[in-house]
C-alpha cells in the first residue's frame, strides 16, 4: 500500500508540474517559441500576488484572478515590445532574449525582496488538511485542489480553443501562419493574446507553488523551469493534454525514487525526462510525423 500512496501523491503533483507547463507549451505550440523566462515568470506571479494582498488585504482568494489578470496584461505587453521583435528576427533570438529576460527578472527580485523565501500563509488548515482512505493512504486536500484546478484550467484552454473566435484565429496562425496573414488575421495581437493566456496561466502556477510551501526569486530557474521543460517534454511539445500527462509520469517517478531513497526524488524525474527524449522526442502524446 506504500507504493500506492506514492503513485497518488505523484499524480497529484503532477498537477502543479501540469500548471508550470500548459504556458510554455502554448507559446511553443503557437509561436515556436521557447521561453527561459518562464520559470521566473511563475515566480513573479507568486509575487505579484503577496504584494496584491499586502497592499489591498483583500482575501486571499480573491487575489488570484487579479493576478491571473496582471500576468496576462504583462504577458500581452511583452510579447508585443519584446518578444515579437525577436521572433522577427529568428527563434535562436528569442532563446537569447528570454534567457536575459530570466536573469533580469531573478535579480530584480532579489533587490527588490531579498533572497529569502516568502509564502501566503493562507493557513495551516489548508496546507496540512488531509483525509484518509484507509490507514495507509492519505491524501491532502491542498494538493487535490490544485490537480483539480489544473483539470480545469486545461478544460477552460481546450474549449477556448476550439470554440471562441480568437481560439480558432490561435490554431489557425499555429497551423498555418501565411495563410491565416492571408484571411486578414492579424497574427501579431493573436500571438500577444496567446501570450497572455500563457502568461495567466504561469502567474496561478506560480501562487500555487507558493501555496504549496513557500517561494525564493532563485526558485524560477532552479525548480520550476526544469519541472515544466520535463512535463513537456515528456508529454509532447504543444500538447496541452500532453502536459498533465507528462507532469503525472514526473511527479510518479519522483515519488516512487523519494521512496526508494529520498536523494532519488529529483533524479528519478529526470531519469525518466532523459529516456522519454532518447526514445521518443517526440513526446508520448504526439504523433510520429511520417515523410
Amino acid at each position: 500500500m506504500v507504493w500506492v500512496s506514492d503513485i497518488i501523491q505523484g499524480i497529484l503533483a503532477g498537477g502543479l508540474f501540469a500548471l508550470f507547463a500548459c504556458g510554455l507549451s502554448l507559446l511553443f505550440g503557437v509561436m515556436k517559441v521557447v521561453n527561459l523566462a518562464h520559470g521566473d515568470l511563475a515566480v513573479v506571479g507568486a509575487y505579484v500576488g503577496l504584494g496584491v494582498i499586502a497592499v489591498t488585504h483583500m482575501p486571499f482568494l480573491w487575489s488570484i484572478p487579479v493576478v491571473c489578470v496582471l500576468m496576462a496584461v504583462l504577458g500581452y505587453v511583452l510579447q508585443r515590445t519584446l518578444i515579437q521583435p525577436a521572433l522577427n528576427k529568428g527563434e535562436l533570438t528569442t532563446l537569447i532574449v528570454t534567457f536575459g529576460l530570466s536573469i533580469v527578472i531573478e535579480n530584480g527580485l532579489q533587490q527588490a525582496f531579498t533572497a529569502n523565501t516568502r509564502g501566503y500563509g493562507v493557513g495551516s488548515s489548508i496546507e496540512s488538511a488531509s483525509f484518509s482512505i484507509n490507514s495507509q493512504i492519505q491524501i491532502g486536500w491542498l494538493p487535490l485542489i490544485i490537480f483539480v484546478v489544473a483539470v480545469i484550467v486545461l478544460l477552460a484552454l481546450q474549449y477556448f480553443l476550439s470554440m471562441s473566435k480568437y481560439g480558432r484565429m490561435i490554431r489557425a496562425v499555429a497551423d498555418d501562419r501565411e495563410a491565416a496573414l492571408l484571411s486578414g488575421v492579424n497574427a501579431r495581437h493573436v500571438f500577444g493574446i496567446a501570450a497572455g493566456i500563457a502568461f495567466a496561466t504561469v502567474g496561478l502556477a506560480g501562487v500555487a507553488f507558493a501555496m504549496s510551501g513557500t517561494v525564493a526569486p532563485t526558485d524560477g530557474t532552479d525548480k520550476i523551469l526544469l519541472f515544466a521543460f520535463a512535463s513537456v517534454v515528456i508529454g509532447g511539445l504543444g500538447s496541452l493534454w500532453g502536459t498533465l500527462l507528462g507532469g503525472v509520469v514526473l511527479g510518479v517517478a519522483q515519488e516512487i525514487g523519494a521512496q526508494i531513497n529520498p536523494s532519488y526524488e529529483d533524479l528519478a524525474g529526470y531519469v525518466i525526462f532523459l529516456v522519454v527524449l532518447v526514445l521518443r522526442p517526440q513526446g508520448l502524446t504526439a504523433r510520429r510525423s511520417h515523410a
